[in-house]
């Protein structure tokens, strides 16, 4: 189940993490313009809350996808999607 996989969440996915990308960006360049540390918090903010939702959304679609292909028929990599789910869990 190491293959390469795309899911049709990923593009939401990318999406999110350009967004995310671009607040950081934003907020480096108000930290540089010395910008009120309660503005930057805000942008902070925004940057970790994207970045979480882009890692719920891969999680959650790791789980419905791979994880219950794998269980529900009986595929012979079962076990290992079981390891696998193991593994991504402790990103919660």
């Amino acid at each position: 189940m190491t293959d390469i996989t795309t899911h049709a969440t990923h593009s939401d996915i990318v999406k999110r993490l350009k967004r995310a990308n671009g607040h950081l960006l934003s907020v480096i360049g108000m930290i540089e313009a010395g910008r009120p540390c309660t503005d930057l918090a805000q942008q902070l903010h925004a940057v970790e809350r994207a970045i979480a939702q882009a890692k719920r959304t891969l999680i959650q679609d790791h789980i419905d996808h791979c994880l219950d292909a794998a269980m529900t028929a009986n595929d012979p990599d079962g076990p290992s999607a079981v390891a696998e789910f193991k593994a991504i869990v402790k990103y919660l």
